[in-house]
């Protein structure tokens, strides 16, 4: 073990001068720099003017005890480790002073030795717990980052709004095009929030089944309904302390989105079938790719949730207007679909990316995303060039049979027919990413080209 650090400051408070006396030759002697205080205010009062590394508090001072001085450290943010100095040796005060935020403790009449030792583990304390936090705040960046690529101006507003916004409480609303990473940012907030431990607990409204809505959202107890054979926690449960991400909100139906807003507004719920209320503390992040205010006007919205849920709105640039980060996106794909195809990365011709950057990316990120995936695996190895990317990003020859803006029809029904058609060939028939282009949820593509038959 090593010995102590020169610089180490110890403040020892104690309202008696004889033991105050004692800790200050002790660890003087052993090589720390020592202050002195005779109450928790006077302590309060050093701590404001000169860093401390630890604090020696005695456990039964008149107007401010120890473990009072423990909370006041607490509410003012205060990083300090505290060892309490007590004279009663029963487990229960040892128990209490730990459990309060205490690193140690240790009995009077105070032994030089254990006092020593005591302190010295303190300190290491200390240490170790100053480079996990470190070493957990540069895994949250690096982890909010991973996927978070590009350097154009509207990516690095994003990040300086995401880094502000995210150690707050406050309810964010990512608004932006599919496919330009909302869940991503979504991510980000939550890592770099203090909520970074707790769970992230992500629910697609547009993809939820029915039936089982709010089963899925506030859970359920056994014999709620047919199938119902154990009791379960929903999403609101299961990000208790952590955030709740509400992706595709703008899905959700009118008479969840009355029960979704007195869970914001309460932060309590039952679960189905069940008649004790839950209480929650959830930071609740939600997106959509419409026009939230557009869909309250038009009555698809409540106005009160729509509210509740911007309080904080940000939103996600779409690719064509992120100028320059095209080709750092291509490269980083091509690395990502490398490894996880486990070949080696090829490299791109600078015609292909000139390929890339013209192209408009109505399908955003994702749509890059899937291109970069098709072109490795269809390059063994060799270079990228310019034809291996033509025929995934020019426009399919069969949209050249949608008719001209001139000639488009004035009526509502065939002009969604023919949006519905274009994002179909664009997307080779794929009707995720067909939805995706229409900026509607996959359900909904089916209903439309399926209707219901009348009776």
């Amino acid at each position: 073990m090593t010995g102590p650090s020169s610089s180490a400051t110890i403040l020892c408070v104690d309202d008696e001068p004889a033991v105050a006396a004692l800790l200050e030759r002790v660890l003087t002697e052993a090589g720390y720099r020592v202050m002195l205080a005779g109450s928790g205010k006077e302590a309060l009062e050093v701590i404001d003017r000169s860093p401390v590394d630890l604090i020696l508090a005695d456990y039964n001072m008149p107007q401010m005890t120890g473990l009072e001085l423990l909370r006041q450290l607490e509410e003012r943010s205060h990083r300090i480790p505290v060892v309490i100095v007590t004279g009663y040796a029963t487990v229960e005060d040892a128990v209490l002073c730990i459990r309060s935020g205490a690193v140690d403790y240790i009995t009077k009449p105070v032994r030089s030795d254990t006092l020593a030792i005591t302190v010295l583990h303190a300190l290491e304390f200390a240490r170790l717990r100053r480079e996990n936090e470190a070493f957990r705040t540069e895994l949250s960046r690096i982890r909010s980052r991973r996927a978070l690529v590009g350097n154009s101006q509207p990516m690095r507003r994003l990040y300086e709004t995401v880094a502000t916004v995210a150690p707050t409480w406050a309810t964010v609303l990512l608004e932006g095009e599919s496919g330009t990473g909302k869940e991503l940012f979504a991510r980000a907030i939550h890592e770099q929030s203090p909520r970074r431990d707790a769970p992230f607990i992500t629910v697609n409204c547009a993809a939820l089944p029915e039936g089982l809505v709010e089963s899925v959202l506030f859970g359920h107890e056994k014999g709620a309904f047919t199938g119902a054979t154990t009791r379960a926690s929903g999403a609101f449960e299961r990000a208790h302390r952590g955030t709740l991400l509400l992706d595709e909100v703008s899905e959700m139906r009118l008479d969840l989105q009355a029960k979704l807003l007195r869970v914001i507004q309460e932060q309590e719920f039952e679960r189905v079938g069940g008649r004790e209320s839950i209480k929650v503390d959830v930071r609740l992040v939600a997106t959509t790719n419409r026009d939230l205010k557009a869909e309250v006007d038009a009555g698809r919205f409540r106005a009160d949730l729509y509210y509740r849920l911007n309080v904080m709105p940000i939103r996600t640039p779409p690719l064509r207007e992120r100028e320059g980060d095209i080709a750092l996106l291509a490269h980083y794909f091509v690395k990502v679909a490398a490894e996880r195809l486990g070949v080696e990365s090829p490299s791109m011709t600078p015609e292909a990316i000139d390929v890339l950057q013209q192209h408009d990316w109505p399908g955003n990120v994702r749509e890059l995303s899937n291109v970069i995936e098709r072109a490795v695996i269809l390059s063994r190895g060799a270079a990228i060039d310019a034809d291996a990317l033509r025929p995934h990003v020019s426009r399919p020859a069969s949209a050249s049979a949608v008719p001209a803006p001139a000639e488009l029809p004035l009526d509502l029904a065939s002009l969604e027919q023919i949006a519905i058609e274009r994002a179909l060939a664009a997307t080779s028939g794929n009707r995720t990413r067909a939805a995706q282009l229409l900026g509607i949820s996959e359900r909904t593509l089916r209903t439309k080209l399926n209707p219901p038959r009348s009776a």
